[in-house]
């Protein structure tokens, strides 16, 4: 495995933070190396993997379109991009009638911005401390660390960084810019920075503050969204709606896509050729995300993910009050987070060794973004590892 590796490195930048595993093999919520080993998987390709490895639902989908059709321009009409959309449309938000297609989640995110742009004709944006939108420029720009936007400066001139406890001060805002605020863009529970909750008010007054000035309101639901918090979308948490939606990750079953949803008017200002994708709605990725959508409806993965997280979150809270080295245990359905007094590289490496993958947020948080499909029986073996791990940690820390 080592020699395969090693070849890979030898072609592809140093980008990644890369782990000393070769996977050729996924199946539900488990994966395979080149040498047989299984491996219980918590880090779920950063959330792509949202209904499982090789979901039955998504391979027969992608196995018929691909015998049909392929690829097909936005040009031109296409039946399977019809059915995904009224799928969607069925469990977007009720004001979100309108949609535009990516391929990934910074995509979504760069539409977002110029949409709204576009629509209020307003350069300024609110973003968020701790924020994490992409790393292409209108999304770096609004992407609050600093290791990721240093090296490219001079990003979007008109961003202003907030604070949660800031939120009473946007109207200041606006007026100290002379109006020219017109977006704010939001990750309801932010992933990167390491699953942040917002505090209860907040999303709802942001939302008021917004109506209150002509201001677009962007939610960024790419991590957060499709079932994973135990509702559909994380701004039902808060029962507060956006004007703009990007999503991504695992919309398609693990294919490539994206889309930017928003309220009718806000992409009817937009004039032919103003923005497009040759890509973006192609049928193979439609057929794929018509067949999640199907996954998480007929299969009730939303509420598997609100009754699974809960039940790994307790058990999670249950080695915080075993273990020195927990600080703290955060999250939603199976968005969750376990901040570590120290740094979590060794956990990461000995959950390879020990058979399990997982995922981090900066240097000390733990993050699980298991597919949806988790059972009880994964759980208890993942929380058993998980428990191996800490012991292990808290030994080589405190002695």
């Amino acid at each position: 495995m080592m020699q395969s590796l090693e070849s890979e490195e030898y072609y592809v930048g140093n980008l990644y933070q890369r782990f000393p595993v070769n996977i050729v093999k996924g199946r539900g919520c488990r994966v395979w190396d080149t040498n047989g080993r299984e491996y219980l998987d918590c880090m779920g390709g950063y959330g792509v993997a949202l209904v499982g490895h090789c979901n039955d639902r998504v391979v027969e989908a992608i196995t018929e379109q691909a015998r049909n059709l392929i690829t097909c321009h936005m040009s031109v009409y296409n039946e399977t991009r019809l059915r995904f959309l009224k799928k969607f449309n069925s469990i977007a938000p009720k004001s979100l009638k309108k949609t535009f297609f990516t391929n990934s989640g910074t995509e979504s995110v760069e539409a977002a911005l110029k949409f709204s742009r576009k629509f209020t004709g307003k350069s300024g944006i609110i973003a968020l401390n701790g924020g994490y939108h992409g790393k292409t420029f209108g999304s770096l720009s609004v992407t609050y660390n600093e290791k990721y936007r240093k090296s490219f400066l001079p990003l979007l001139p008109d961003v202003k960084f907030i604070s949660y406890s800031e939120v009473e001060s946007i109207p200041e805002i606006i007026s100290r810019t002379e109006n020219k605020i017109g977006t704010v863009i939001i990750e309801p529970i932010q992933g990167e920075t390491g699953i942040i909750m917002p505090p209860p008010d907040f999303l709802k007054s942001v939302k008021e503050i917004c109506i209150a000035n002509d201001v677009v309101l962007i939610f960024d639901e790419i991590q957060s969204g499709l079932g994973r918090t135990g509702k559909m979308w994380a701004g039902q948490h808060w029962n507060v709606e956006p004007d703009i939606m990007c999503l991504a990750k695992g919309i398609a079953g693990g294919v490539p896509m994206g889309v930017t949803t928003m309220r009718p008017e806000i992409l009817d200002s937009l004039k032919v050729g103003e923005h497009s994708s040759t890509f973006a709605g192609n049928p193979l990725a439609c057929a794929a995300a018509s067949a999640t959508l199907d996954a998480l409806v007929q299969d009730n993965l939303v509420g598997n993910s609100e009754r699974i997280g809960k039940l790994f979150k307790n058990g999670l809270l249950e080695l915080k009050e075993k273990y020195k080295i927990i600080r703290d245990v955060r999250g939603m359905g199976l968005m969750i987070g376990v901040e570590m007094r120290f740094d979590v590289k060794n956990i990461l490496l000995d959950g390879i060794k020990n058979g399990i993958l997982l995922l981090y947020s900066g240097r000390n948080i733990l993050r699980l973004l298991p597919p949806l499909v988790m059972d009880e029986d994964e759980v208890n073996k993942s929380l058993h590892l998980i428990d191996v791990l800490l012991q292990n940690e808290e030994k080589r820390r405190l002695g």
